[in-house]
């Protein structure tokens, strides 16, 4: 989708106050899962998926939807449910294509609603292999195995920036150097204000005004 596309300083693949918010991105929201569904994956457990997903509170009722968030007081995205593999968004939005974005820093800007999730982001490397990192915060230790490294995710209460080094990832991992990023995949439960890239870390009396989790207040 980028791979012609000049890249550098700030490239932004989702933002909840834009036109189009899910421009680039398809959605799923997956029935809750039965008692039959429930059991099996608390006894079948590999370590990358909750073990007991309806202790979380009562069974939700799953969605992707738009609504203003009580603390930014603006709208942002929310993904909700008690199952997370059957809910969430991906860009893109067709199986076929690939992001093909060269930044090498990730950065979200979330919201730990206090229930299990998580994010996947696949990516090449100089090798031509396809490489997947996937954080939860239910995930208690990092696990590398030959394509997918699981992470364990650590958020503050509330509104949550979470930056990725992805080529210090890769090269930690792997021995081997980040080509590109070429998919994202952002599973229940969360809020969602930004997805973007840079090309370096920016601190953040640096960023623009529209890439701060809290907007200025007008004069």
């Amino acid at each position: 989708m980028f791979k012609n596309t000049f890249q550098s300083g700030f490239l932004s693949v989702f933002y909840s106050l834009g036109s189009d918010p899910l421009q680039l991105w398809a959605k799923r929201v997956g029935p809750p899962p039965t008692t039959s569904t429930s059991k099996l994956q608390s006894t079948s457990n590999d370590g990358d998926s909750p073990t007991t997903p309806q202790q979380q509170e009562q069974q939700l009722e799953p969605h992707v939807e738009f609504l203003v968030d009580d603390t930014l007081n603006s709208q942002v995205l929310e993904i909700l449910s008690t199952h997370l593999p059957t809910t969430f968004i991906t860009t893109p939005s067709l199986a076929t294509r690939t992001l093909g974005i060269k930044l090498p820093f990730l950065v979200f800007l979330v919201k730990n609603l206090g229930k299990y999730w998580s994010f996947e982001v696949t990516v090449l490397d100089d090798r031509g292999e396809k490489r997947r990192f996937r954080a939860s915060n239910f995930q208690t230790t990092t696990r590398v195995k030959p394509y997918i490294t699981t992470m364990p995710l650590r958020m503050d209460p509330g509104w949550n920036q979470i930056q990725l080094n992805l080529a210090d990832y890769v090269k930690r991992a792997y021995g081997t150097a980040y080509v590109e990023t070429q998919r994202i995949t952002i599973h229940a439960s969360c809020r969602i204000r930004r997805i973007y890239f840079s090309d370096r870390l920016v601190p953040e009396n640096e960023l623009p005004a529209e890439f701060k989790l809290y907007l200025p207040v007008k004069a």
